[in-house]
C-alpha cells in the first residue's frame, strides 16, 4: 500500500513538543521517485508527470476560497449590475491572488513551518495574540457566510422544507465528514474536494450553457478594462473577495502534507516549482468558475430592474422565472453549485482554523477536539444568525456586508506578516524573494489595502451616525493603522538590524 494511503489513527497518541500540521506519518511520499540516487542534487530533477500527480492536492484546497458562497455573491451581483464590464478585473484580481498564494506557499515549502507558526515566534507576546484573534475574527467571518450559502442550497433543494437553521445545523455535521476523510490519508481528502469543484464546475457549465451568454461581450470584457462610477462598489468587492485572510495561512500549512528533504535545496526548488503548476491550474479553473457565474447573471440580469435586488437567496428563483424548468430546472442546477461551494468552503474553513489555533497558540490537542472547537466558533453565531435573519432577505444582504467588511479589515494582518517572512534571508535561506518580486508584491499588497479602506471608508461614512458609535470607530480605526505602521515597521527595521548585527 503507497505511504499516503496508510490509515493514520483519528486519535493519535503521538507527542511531539511542537504543534505540527502533519505527523510525519500522515504526508506524502515525494522523494525517491524516478531518482533512485539523488546525490550530490545541486538544481530541481527533471519534470515528471508522476510526481506533479503526487503534489497536485493543497492548490486545489486553497483555491476552494475563491469559490465560496461570498465569492459567488460578488459574481452575481457584479454581472447583474455591471454586465460584461468588470471580467479583466476577476482576471486580474485572480492573478494577485495567485501571487499571495504561490508567496503563502514558498515560506511553508522553504522553512518547513506555516504562517501562524512563525508569527508566533517571529512576533512579541502581544503582538502575536492581536494576530492571533484577527485571524479568528476572519476565519468566523468567512464561515458565517459559507455555511448561510449551505443552508440556503439546502433550503431550495428541500423545497422551503427545510429552514436555514436546519441547514446550519446539517453544515455543522460536515466537520465529521472532515475527520472521517482525513483519517484514511490525505490524499482521500484531497480527492473528495476535487468532486466538489467538478460539481460545482458542471452546474455553472450548465447555467452558462442553459442562458448562452454573448461570447464576443464576454472576450471583450476579459480583454479591455472598463470602469465607471456606477460600477465601483462592484469592482471593490469582486478585489475584496480574492484574498481571503484565513486561506493565506491554510496554503502555507497544506504544503507541508508533502514528505520533502529540506536538507536538499533542488528538493525543495523541485517543490516550489510543482506547487506552482497546480496552483496556477487550480485558479485557473475557479477563474472559469467565476467566469461561468458573472456572465450568466450579466446575460440574464444587466440593465433590469431587479439587477440590484439579486443576492444568494433569490438568485436562484430569477433565474428559474426567466428561464423556466427545461431539463431540469435551473433552480436545482444553481442549488446543487451554492451547496458544493459551500460543503467544500467550510471544510476548508475547519482546516484552516486548525491549523491557525495550533500554529498561533501552540496547542497539541487531538483533531476530533481541535475541530470541534474551530467548528464551534462559527456555527455559534451562524445558527443565532439564522434564527434571526431567516425571514428577512434584506436583512441577510445586510449582514452579508458587514462580513465583507470584516473581511477586508482583515487582510493587512494575513498579508503584512507573510511578505516580511518572505523576504528575510534568516528565515527563508536562499529562497527569499528577490527585490523585483519583493516589490511587486508590496505595491500589490498596498493596492489591496487601499482598495479595501475604500470600501471601508465607503460603508461607515453611510453607516456611522452619533457621537459615541463615531468616536468608537475613530478609536478603532487609529488603533487599526497604527498596528499596520507597527508590523510594516517591524518587518522593515528587524531585518536591517539583523543585517547590521555581526556574525555570530
Amino acid at each position: 500500500m503507497p505511504p499516503e494511503d496508510n490509515q493514520v489513527p483519528l486519535l493519535s497518541d503521538e507527542e511531539s513538543d511542537q504543534d505540527v500540521a502533519y505527523e510525519s506519518g500522515e504526508k506524502v511520499h515525494i522523494v525517491g521517485i524516478d531518482e533512485p540516487d539523488d546525490e550530490g542534487l545541486l538544481g530541481a530533477p527533471p519534470f515528471s508527470w508522476k510526481k506533479l500527480w503526487l503534489f497536485t492536492g493543497p492548490g486545489f484546497l486553497m483555491s476552494i476560497a475563491f469559490l465560496d458562497p461570498g465569492n459567488l455573491e460578488g459574481d452575481l451581483q457584479a454581472g447583474a449590475i455591471a454586465g460584461y464590464s468588470l471580467l479583466w478585473l476577476l482576471m486580474w484580481a485572480t492573478v494577485i491572488g495567485l501571487l499571495v498564494q504561490l508567496l503563502s506557499a514558498r515560506l511553508g515549502v522553504a522553512t518547513g513551518r506555516h504562517l501562524a507558526e512563525l508569527c508566533r515566534e517571529e512576533y512579541p507576546t502581544w503582538a502575536r495574540m492581536v494576530l492571533w484573534v484577527m485571524a479568528e475574527l476572519a476565519l468566523i467571518g468567512a464561515d458565517i457566510q459559507e455555511v448561510i450559502g449551505s443552508a440556503i442550497a439546502i433550503k431550495i433543494l428541500s423545497n422551503g422544507a427545510l429552514p436555514l437553521w436546519a441547514g446550519v445545523i446539517i453544515t455543522a455535521c460536515d466537520c465529521f465528514i472532515f475527520l472521517f476523510l482525513e483519517n484514511y490519508g490525505v490524499r482521500k481528502l484531497e480527492a473528495f474536494f476535487a468532486v466538489l469543484i467538478a460539481t460545482m464546475a458542471v452546474s455553472f457549465a450548465w447555467m452558462f450553457g442553459e442562458t448562452k451568454p454573448s461570447g464576443t461581450e464576454l472576450l471583450l470584457g476579459v480583454l479591455i478594462p472598463k470602469l465607471s462610477s456606477k460600477t465601483i462598489k462592484q469592482a471593490v468587492g469582486v478585489v475584496g473577495c480574492i484574498i481571503m485572510p484565513h486561506n493565506v495561512f491554510l496554503h502555507s500549512a497544506l504544503v507541508q502534507s508533502r514528505e520533502i528533504d529540506h536538507t536538499k535545496k533542488g528538493r525543495v526548488q523541485e517543490a516550489l516549482n510543482y506547487y506552482s503548476i497546480e496552483s496556477a491550474a487550480a485558479l485557473l479553473i475557479s477563474f472559469i468558475i467565476n467566469l461561468f457565474v458573472t456572465t450568466v447573471f450579466a446575460k440574464a440580469f444587466y440593465g433590469t430592474e431587479v439587477a440590484s435586488t439579486i443576492g444568494l437567496v433569490n438568485a436562484g428563483q430569477y433565474l428559474q422565472d426567466k428561464y423556466g424548468g427545461g431539463l431540469f430546472p435551473i433552480l436545482y442546477i444553481w442549488a446543487i453549485g451554492l451547496l458544493a461551494a459551500g460543503q467544500s468552503s467550510t471544510i476548508t474553513g475547519t482546516y484552516a482554523g486548525q491549523f491557525i489555533m495550533g500554529g498561533f497558540l501552540n496547542l497539541k490537542l487531538k483533531k476530533w477536539l481541535r475541530a470541534l472547537i474551530t467548528r464551534s466558533f462559527a456555527i455559534v453565531p451562524t445558527m443565532i444568525v439564522a434564527l434571526v435573519f431567516d425571514t428577512s432577505e434584506a436583512a441577510l444582504d445586510v449582514l452579508n456586508e458587514w462580513l465583507n467588511v470584516l473581511q477586508s479589515i482583515q487582510i493587512p494582518f494575513a498579508l503584512i506578516p507573510l511578505l516580511c517572512l518572505v523576504s528575510k534571508e534568516q528565515i527563508m535561506g536562499t529562497f527569499k524573494i528577490g527585490s523585483v518580486l519583493k516589490t511587486i508584491a508590496w505595491l500589490v499588497a498596498v493596492l489591496v489595502i487601499l482598495i479595501n479602506g475604500y470600501l471601508l471608508f465607503d460603508f461607515f461614512s453611510n453607516e456611522v451616525t452619533g457621537v459615541m458609535f463615531t468616536s468608537i470607530v475613530f478609536a478603532f480605526t487609529g488603533a487599526y493603522i497604527a498596528f499596520i505602521f507597527y508590523l510594516v515597521s517591524r518587518g522593515f527595521t528587524s531585518s536591517a538590524w539583523r543585517r547590521l548585527s555581526p556574525a555570530k
